[in-house]
């Protein structure tokens, strides 16, 4: 039962044992991971457009990622307004950093683009069902999970060397109290989601584990489920930042923690400007360090739950 979450996880472990110390060669890695995100997500697209009856199934899939979008959400709002109350954090901003972005449809303009890499990957789909047959998705579907194996190597090379020491992050009591919180009301949400989406309980926690990491999770559960469960979890993850670039200019004042845990995965990297520039510098550590235990704990739970 556990050998796939081996299989998988493997590569993830030996490139988190990897050192990189040359500049160049982190930079190198790091547009290895974002090459390999954009030509997994086409291949998904790929794979939605070999699904029959296409305009039911895209239609299924958004009206589930709604359902488990909405229920998430509920509980990731209730928990960290809740944990916000408990929490001494506070934003300053009178200590913003001159400079930061303040364009959110700037923000957002990744995150839009690999919607646009997805649906480039249907056309494509679409096309090549009558100029090449039925090979096209065959080794679309093989090649997404080579490519997968080199992203999660890249990946935990990133991890690895991404400046953030272990002891650094837990005596970080706030983000990692702020990461926890996150990481159970999803987990919760998943739970609840999943007998409305006909789901086994099992997946709907393997949906509910991305927290916002939406190029990740697409891919790990597309690969175990089927395109149609992860173009799910993409956009689940996917409405998660959009919603957070709303929220955090609004409620980071008064509720710091709800503003940066509600951003789960991102605060590290996409939603971190905005929470720079609304909360001031000392919001800054504490969304770094819950934004990275996010990430690192959503491959291998995904990963965990979609082994069971």
């Amino acid at each position: 039962m556990l050998s796939g979450l081996v299989i998988v996880l493997l590569p993830l472990v030996l490139g988190y044992l990897v050192p990189v110390r040359h500049v160049g060669a982190m930079a190198l890695i790091n547009r290895g991971v974002n090459a390999s995100v954009y030509v997994i997500l086409l291949l998904m697209g790929i794979g939605l457009a070999g699904l029959d009856d296409l305009a039911s199934q895209l239609s299924r899939m958004g009206g589930q990622a709604l359902a488990l979008f909405l229920v998430i959400t509920a509980c990731n709002l209730a928990g960290l307004w809740w944990l916000s109350s408990r929490l001494a954090l506070r934003a300053d901003p009178s200590r913003v950093v001159p400079g930061a972005p303040v364009s959110k449809l700037a923000a957002m303009g990744g995150s839009l683009a690999l919607v646009g890499v997805v649906v480039l990957g249907v056309l494509l789909g679409l096309a090549g069902g009558r100029l090449v047959g039925e090979a096209l998705h065959g080794h679309a579907e093989t090649l997404a999970e080579w490519v997968l194996y080199a992203l999660l190597a890249l990946i935990g090379c990133q991890l690895r060397n991404s400046g953030m020491p272990l002891r650094q992050i837990l005596l970080n009591r706030h983000g990692l109290a702020i990461a926890l919180t996150l990481a159970a009301t999803s987990l919760v949400g998943g739970l609840i989601a999943a007998p409305l989406l006909a789901l086994r309980a099992s997946e709907g926690l393997a949906l509910a584990a991305g927290f916002g990491w939406y190029s990740l999770s697409g891919i790990l559960v597309g690969d175990q489920l089927g395109p149609l469960l992860g173009g799910v979890a993409f956009f689940n993850d996917l409405a998660r930042e959009l919603l957070a670039f709303v929220l955090i200019p609004l409620v980071i004042r008064r509720r710091a923690a709800l503003a940066i845990g509600y951003g789960g995965a991102t605060s590290m990297d996409f939603t971190l400007p905005v929470i720079q520039q609304h909360g001031g510098v000392t919001c800054v550590p504490v969304a770094v360090v819950s934004g990275f235990l996010l990430s690192l704990l959503s491959p291998p739970l995904i990963l965990f739950f979609l082994s069971l």
